[in-house]
């Protein structure tokens, strides 16, 4: 358990609190109610990452004049927006706080979803890489709570037996060759249909040079780029992956999660992932894996497109939004700004893998001891360097064209996918096909 979660106890009293709240607000479910003392209660939609950390963080963060309750969404990115879209549109005074994936802050905060922060929201201490996100038509809507990026994770033996020399950039071609030269050796990504395969189409294309669409002030007008050189070099490496002895045998379906076993089955795998990858095997030490298996994991910059180009890591997170048509709006940006301190960054960082968006919360004690100096600056330097997805406000439609085209990454063909998703995500955002 959390260091910083609540006992128990408490825990379970909150959520029986919040299922007798349900129970005497059900004649009006828009309508927001307080708890048995009369305080206001502010409901927190959280993604399900570091739950246990982030109902520690509520309880703390409640005060005398208002308590926090937290709701789970659903596990993927885009029913996560769904769910709070849906509730947005209907004007839902409930949905008070909310973590956002990055790339739909934009979307929510020009449909008039979102309160204004203050501009104090974004200092200097704020990583340039998140503080991008929550920027919308010269306006902060949303406070950084964690920023997220992608490094190349591996197995220190296989890339000493594959040969391939890890101290300086490798880019994917290497990568995939080296895993491939291996018997058993395999190269681990996201490339099912939905969210996370977007965020690897996105950074091979960033690190070639190109981008998705550009201009995206435009909206449905901006430009469509992917049928690029950029475009046909990102889809040449997935085209390699996936017709080499490296790839997964579930790679059409793999995610964040089902590439984590193969670091320690036969000679293990390079795999591209999110940072909470660390404390996930730290975690398994003396169980599913040994000391010696944990110092055998090695990390790298994310892989280069091109040899030459530095590569452009992806850039996620989670940001803190607060809801338009909350009954208690002043109270909702108090408790943003309590919930995305330093201290709770830190312990997300610390407890759950989950990294700061500020550079005083990487400069804490317990990070350095929680983890290596040079992992950190890798995390920073990934974050600050890394390449966004687009930030546009048709943003989910334009990853649901880009899905629809470039999945099965079997399929995947760089004389023909780049033309073809260009051509369907011009005629989807000009209204003459549907996704």
């Amino acid at each position: 358990m959390s260091s910083s979660a609540p006992p128990p106890r408490r825990r379970r009293r909150r959520r029986s609190l919040a299922a007798a709240t349900v129970l005497t607000c059900a004649a009006g479910l828009l309508t927001a109610c307080g708890g048995d003392s009369g305080k206001p209660v502010l409901t927190w939609y959280l993604n399900p990452d570091g739950v246990e950390v982030l109902d520690g963080i509520a309880e703390r963060c409640s005060t005398d004049r208002y308590d926090i309750e937290t709701e789970l969404l659903p596990t993927g990115a885009t029913d996560q927006r769904v769910q709070l879209a849906r509730r947005l549109a209907a004007e839902d005074d409930t949905a008070d706080l909310m973590n956002l994936d990055p790339v739909f802050v934009a979307e929510f905060a020009n449909a008039g979803w979102l309160e204004e922060m203050p501009a104090d929201t974004l200092t200097d201490d704020t990583l340039e890489g998140i503080a991008e996100t929550v920027r919308w038509d010269d306006k902060v809507y949303a406070a950084p709570l964690w920023a997220n990026t992608q490094v190349l994770w591996y197995r220190k033996s296989l890339a000493e037996q594959a040969g391939l020399d890890m101290s300086g950039p490798v880019t994917w071609e290497q990568v995939i060759d080296a895993a491939s030269s291996v018997p058993d050796a395999k190269v681990g990504v996201q490339a099912d249909r939905y969210e996370a395969y977007v965020v690897w189409i996105n950074a091979l294309i960033q690190g070639a040079g190109g981008d998705i669409i550009s201009d995206v002030e435009a909206g449905k007008d901006a430009s469509v780029d992917i049928d690029s050189d950029a475009g046909r070099a990102a889809a040449t490496v997935i085209q390699q992956l996936a017709g080499s002895s490296a790839a997964q045998g579930d790679l059409s379906v793999s995610r964040e999660g089902t590439s984590l076993p193969a670091m320690y089955s036969g000679p293990g795998e390079f795999m591209t992932n999110w940072t909470f990858v660390y404390q996930n095997y730290k975690g398994l030490v003396g169980g599913d894996i040994t000391e010696e298996d944990f110092a055998d994991l090695g990390w790298a910059r994310y892989p280069a497109t091109v040899e030459g180009e530095e590569s452009k890591p992806p850039v996620g997170g989670i940001d803190i939004g607060v809801g338009a048509f909350s009954k208690h709006p002043d109270l909702a940006l108090e408790a943003a700004q309590c919930i995305t301190e330093t201290e709770s960054q830190v312990r997300l960082a610390v407890d759950a893998g989950l990294m700061p968006a500020t550079q005083s919360a990487y400069e804490s004690p317990e990070l350095a001891e929680a983890y290596p100096a040079d992992l950190l600056a890798l995390f920073q330097e990934s974050v600050d360097q890394g390449g966004p997805r687009p930030k546009s406000a048709y943003y989910a439609t334009i990853s649901s064209a880009i899905q629809s085209v470039w999945h099965s990454p079997e399929s995947v063909d760089p004389d023909t996918t780049p033309k073809e998703s260009a051509k369907f995500l011009s005629e989807v955002l000009e209204g003459k096909a549907l996704l």
